[in-house]
């Protein structure tokens, strides 16, 4: 069933209420949810699903996952976590990945945003030019 405007709305009001200095806060995010289960709205179910998939998106908005070819040090990970983080003014907490697709090179994943520096991803990039 998808959601309505109103129950999009009311989990909007709540991911808004479960923010502390632009990041989620446990304890928000458990007053939110306790609140809810004292005072059910109409469609509680309906608002929990898109209050869940809100949450996750903010989270994952804080993030990254480096897929890599090679072997990648720590400093390499504490350098791109730090540009990430000065770059979009938030913590950004990076987790390296191995990634037997990848030729050579990088690709973060940072949300919904996707950056690439792989000799795949330029391969592709020169196939889909031609």
């Amino acid at each position: 069933m998808a959601a309505n405007k109103k129950t999009k709305l009311l989990a909007r009001q709540l991911l808004a209420l479960s923010l502390a200095d632009g990041l989620v806060s446990p304890e928000r995010v458990g007053g939110v949810l306790a609140y809810l289960e004292k005072n059910p709205p109409r469609n509680y179910a309906s608002v929990l699903r898109q209050y869940q998939l809100l949450i996750a998106r903010e989270l994952a908005k804080s993030r990254a996952i480096v897929e890599h070819a090679g072997p990648l040090s720590d400093s390499a990970l504490r350098s791109l976590e730090a540009a990430l983080s000065e770059k979009f003014q938030r913590p950004i907490r990076v987790t390296a990945q191995p990634s037997a697709a990848l030729l050579a090179g990088v690709r973060v994943r940072l949300g919904d945003n996707v950056y690439e520096s792989s000799v795949a991803g330029q391969l592709a990039a020169l196939a889909a030019a031609v």
